[in-house]
């Protein structure tokens, strides 16, 4: 059984942005840009830590104390992390709040706030631009622990309700002589991906608070990789899916002859052994990016993946004869003939996945079953890695109990050949609910269906989709799907980006990267109507404040 609801499963952008600067100290950064702390608010500093100090404020842990599901209360807070950027403020200028999803805020604070669309709307409209971290990610956690009892104040409501106890208290550092809380400030919403589908609640659930919001979201199938990827590469990933999905599930005398020649012999289980080939592989449909930043040829991507396994039937890497005829048996057991392409093209996949995973996996002196996450399919360490260090904890919580969405292995009954292994579908996926958590129901997507479905609309918000994004299908983008095609206007915007895949509209380039690197004209585009229509919506505030003598 397979449980989704109405609209979007998401996957946050967090993780996908934040590893952009895993590798970037904190006093190299790649533009000197900054804050000054003089009384004066300057545009350029040395030091990202110095231009965007962390920030704290204190906010309850339950906001609903009529609610059952979070019996027992409590009155206690919890310090909720947040970054800001006051350097293009003009009084009347609107907060722009980022709303980070199911990761940590820190990575992505940086370059949000200097580059792409929040850096163009706080610099058009002269605003404060705000990254606000979830409760539960990152440092924003309320509770000692990730016990199931623990994670029970873990819902979008009470994260929602963060967002407004947010915007109605804050006070900003340097500028505590003015009142910038709602409602006498105008607060424009932002976010991609799980938390592109919040700030399109938020902006439902707090109209008083929040002016505005654009929502860039998307749901999770297969369907936009196998429509869109390049064909070649797509025909091979499905040969080779079914490859290994026969001798794991039909043929099991060759599973670890067949995990052997991948150099994955010491993963225990089948489907995390899918998993993982498919995580550096097809998975990486979702980390593509138009901007500069093309990872090395030995990390994971679409582009090196792809280029493995299609791009020369000649063979890349060093083998042995007796590696070539383990394959070609492979093959056979997989039900398959080994052509000369197809064994040079599994040959290479093993090249490349010994590159991107086995070898990293060694050399961070991980076992395989470690880097293979082999123990999220264990129940005892299931129920027990409860403290804080178990960072998977949350998010799979919020899976399991409200947003009921897990990646599926095909297209329908009607798809032969699906990209990614049938051994990782969402069934398998829910023993996870059942083992973490106690968890055997589906999930209560009530909360998410309240808001509209496919017809999710509101005054002042827009709707940004990328053509190609895995996430798509289950968004108010999701023609194939049930959604309909509607209108684009000032006050409910409702754009997708052509060619553009998962966030794209987020990213951007620093200055001294401009002259070098290009923003894809779709991409900008969009960008300079997002721009457009916040502006606009902030002469319909101008225009409240006079009507209503306040502001």
């Amino acid at each position: 059984m397979r449980f989704t609801c109405s609209i979007l499963p998401f996957l946050s952008l967090l993780p996908f942005i934040t590893a952009r600067y895993v590798s970037v100290p904190n006093n190299g950064p790649r533009e000197n840009v900054g804050t000054g702390r003089s009384g004066q608010l300057l545009k350029r500093d040395l030091n990202y830590t110095q231009l965007y100090p962390t920030q704290h404020l204190k906010v309850p842990i339950d906001h609903f104390h009529n609610e059952t599901i979070y019996s027992p209360h409590t009155n206690e807070t919890f310090d909720l992390r947040y970054w800001f950027d006051a350097s293009h403020y003009k009084d009347g200028g609107p907060v722009v709040v980022f709303q980070g999803g199911e990761a940590s805020a820190e990575g992505a604070a940086p370059w949000l706030l200097q580059e792409g669309i929040m850096a163009q709307l706080i610099q058009a409209t002269h605003g404060i631009g705000v990254i606000l971290e979830h409760r539960y990610y990152g440092e924003s956690v309320p509770t000692s622990d990730f016990s199931t009892d623990n994670l029970r104040f873990l819902t979008t409501e009470q994260a929602m309700a963060d967002e407004a106890y947010f915007a109605r208290h804050v006070v900003f550092k340097g500028l505590e002589h003015k009142n910038l809380t709602a409602p006498n400030v105008a607060y424009i919403g932002y976010g991609a991906s799980y938390a592109g589908a919040f700030n399109a609640f938020l902006r439902i659930q707090y109209p008083e608070i929040f002016w505005g919001a654009i929502s860039s979201y998307s749901s999770y199938y297969w369907e936009a990789a196998a429509k869109y990827g390049p064909p070649e590469c797509i025909s091979t990933t499905r040969t080779l899916t079914n490859v290994v999905d026969n001798i794991l599930l039909n043929n099991t005398a060759y599973t670890q002859q067949l995990k052997t020649a991948f150099g994955l012999q010491n993963i225990t289980r089948g489907d995390a052994f899918a998993m993982a080939l498919a995580f550096v592989g097809i998975y990486q449909w979702q980390s593509q990016r138009w901007d500069p930043y093309s990872s090395s040829p030995d990390y994971p991507s679409l582009e090196n993946y792809c280029n493995n396994i299609t791009t020369s039937d000649a063979v890349l890497y060093p083998i042995s004869s007796e590696m070539k005829a383990s394959v070609q048996e492979l093959i056979t057991a997989g039900g398959h003939t080994p052509t000369t392409s197809l064994t040079n093209r599994m040959l290479n996949n093993i090249g490349y996945v010994n590159v991107t995973l086995v070898a990293p996996c060694k050399a961070n002196g991980l076992t395989q079953d470690q880097c293979a996450s082999v123990q999220l399919r264990n129940a005892s360490y299931l129920a027990a890695a409860t403290d804080l260090n178990q960072s998977w904890r949350p998010w799979r919580y919020q899976k399991c109990t409200q947003w009921g969405y897990h990646m599926y292995s095909s297209l329908g009954s009607s798809d032969p050949l699906p990209i990614v292994s049938r051994l990782t579908d969402s069934d398998r996926q829910y023993d996870v609910c059942k083992g973490a958590f106690n968890i055997t129901t589906a999930p209560d997507t009530k909360l998410l269906d309240k808001y509209g479905g496919y017809k999710i609309s509101y005054p002042r918000l827009a709707f940004v989709d990328g053509e190609k994004d895995n996430w798509r299908p289950l968004t108010p983008h999701g023609f194939a799907h049930g959604a309909k095609d509607r209108a684009s206007t000032a006050s409910e915007p409702f754009m997708l980006i052509k060619g553009g895949v998962h966030g794209w509209d987020a990213l951007g380039l620093p200055p001294n990267e401009k002259a070098t690197a290009q923003v894809p004209q779709a991409v900008a585009d969009t960008q300079k109507l997002e721009v457009q229509i916040v502006q606009e919506w902030m002469q319909e505030w101008q225009l409240h404040c006079l009507a209503n003598d306040s502001c």
